[in-house]
């Protein structure tokens, strides 16, 4: 199981976006894309064919996920993720802080 998927509201902990919230459009293998973060201008060449115009265009890059941290909105900081068996059998995340879990 994940201790970051997709939608999640994680806050950046390193990096130019360092303090900054966002939430998770992405998830690659060990890297996550978080939405407005990480914006990277890249050389696009134009596609007649495909409609593609040229140019330079903004992207969001992905970042690491050691970079980035589930946010705890109850506490409005960043915080660990544990995983755990609840009562009925099924994995589930939590925060580490308080015990709650992850919906």
């Amino acid at each position: 199981m994940q201790k970051i998927k997709l939608n999640d509201e994680v806050i950046i902990i390193a990096g130019k976006d360092k303090g900054s919230t966002g939430t998770v459009t992405k998830v690659l293998d060990s890297k996550v894309v978080v939405e407005g973060m990480n914006i990277a201008k890249k050389h696009v060449k134009a596609n007649p064919n495909a409609g593609v115009t040229g140019g330079i265009v903004d992207t969001e890059m992905p970042l690491a996920v050691s970079n980035v941290a589930i946010f705890n909105a109850e506490t409005n900081k960043a915080d660990r993720v544990g995983i755990r068996t609840n009562k009925d059998g099924n994995k589930e995340r939590f925060f580490k802080s308080n015990g709650k879990a992850i919906v």
